[in-house]
């Protein structure tokens, strides 16, 4: 495994930096889980100071994992800059309501040229494969697995449900339809079992 720093608690992009010059200054990784949320009800990352730290990271040679909103034109920016990823939420921080964000998540999936990590909100397993079918790289959970009254089992679970939703997406989900569709032809499966039976 691999011990990873966050600049999770700093406010603005000199804070984060420090913190990651810090951890590096520690003999930790130069990976760094990249998070700048100043407002402390709500959690949500700052964009405007998340992409300038990351600027200031990449160039210093820190694998930058950014924490970001659901912000497509942001998830391409960061790409561009250099991040090994990136991280948008599905819904705000251990608020366990899931992928409140899957149109934005989707376009920011479509234009990746690298692996984008659904984190925050995700609240069930059922969640976390649903952010796998939709062709997410990985999921990232916390709350709902450390807030679990077995937490071993919690994290089992989720592991299934993101192994079961990534097969899924690999296989190809079928696609919505505004109108039913027979999948079962019963008349050729019904004359098939007159003739098997047909001693006559």
């Amino acid at each position: 495994f691999l011990l990873l720093p966050n600049t999770s608690g700093a406010r603005t992009a000199e804070e984060a930096v420090r913190l990651a010059r810090l951890a590096a200054s520690a003999g930790l990784p130069t990976w760094i889980k990249l998070e700048i949320h100043p407002d402390p009800r709500y959690l949500l990352p700052d964009p405007v100071e998340t992409l300038a730290a990351a600027e200031i990271l990449v160039k210093e040679g820190f694998t930058v994992l950014p924490y970001i909103n659901a912000d497509p034109v942001l998830a391409k920016r960061l790409q561009d800059v250099g991040t090994a990823t990136v991280m948008p939420l599905g819904s705000p921080i251990g608020s366990n309501r899931g992928i409140e964000t899957r149109p934005q998540i989707e376009i920011i999936i479509e234009q990746a040229t690298v692996p984008v990590v659904v984190d925050a909100g995700l609240g069930a397993p059922s969640q976390a494969a649903e952010a796998m079918e939709m062709g997410a790289d990985a999921v990232l959970v916390n709350t709902a697995i450390a807030i679990a009254s077995d937490p071993v089992r919690m994290a089992q679970a989720f592991k299934k449900a993101i192994e079961a939703g990534h097969e899924a997406r690999e296989i190809g989900l079928g696609e919505k339809q505004a109108a039913a569709s027979a999948t079962s032809p019963l008349t050729r499966l019904f004359s098939a079992e007159k003739n098997e039976h047909d001693y006559s």
